[in-house]
């Protein structure tokens, strides 16, 4: 496998991602960031937890395009919209609810949350980019 997950002792204990990604693959993955837009054109869920739910499915589309799933994941970056500590419930009940459905290991791979003013479509709560490295 070319993807070794850790987290170093003295680091932030309990996290929901590890750490540390090792790669020793030389295929990589970049998926775009993405949003709740519904593969049948639907309207996005309109909560966090939903949206969250939704890009980690499309991230999750885009990984197996490319022969690939959130094993070979090295790096998700996270952008949520009018970010507040008090947000880390309704975001992890999203990325729970579909975790075992998409694959997502736990803890999940390396990952930043950022937060941000908005992003480019009204409505939109989140962003998910991903990086995955084959063999």
């Amino acid at each position: 496998m070319p993807v070794t997950l850790s987290s170093p002792d003295d680091m932030l204990p309990n996290a929901p991602y590890h750490h540390v990604a090792v790669a020793t693959g030389t295929r990589q993955v970049h998926v775009a960031g993405q949003v709740a837009h519904m593969p049948d054109g639907a309207s996005i869920p309109a909560d966090l937890a939903g949206q969250v739910s939704q890009a980690l499915r499309n991230v999750a589309r885009g990984l197996a395009g490319a022969d690939a799933s959130f094993r070979d994941v090295v790096r998700m970056t996270v952008y949520v919209t009018d970010w507040h500590p008090e947000k880390i419930e309704a975001f992890m009940a999203g990325v729970h609810a579909v975790a075992q459905e998409i694959g997502l290991p736990s803890p999940m791979p390396p990952a930043s949350l950022i937060g941000v003013e908005m992003l480019y479509e009204p409505g939109v709560l989140v962003e998910i980019e991903a990086t995955a490295v084959l063999d």
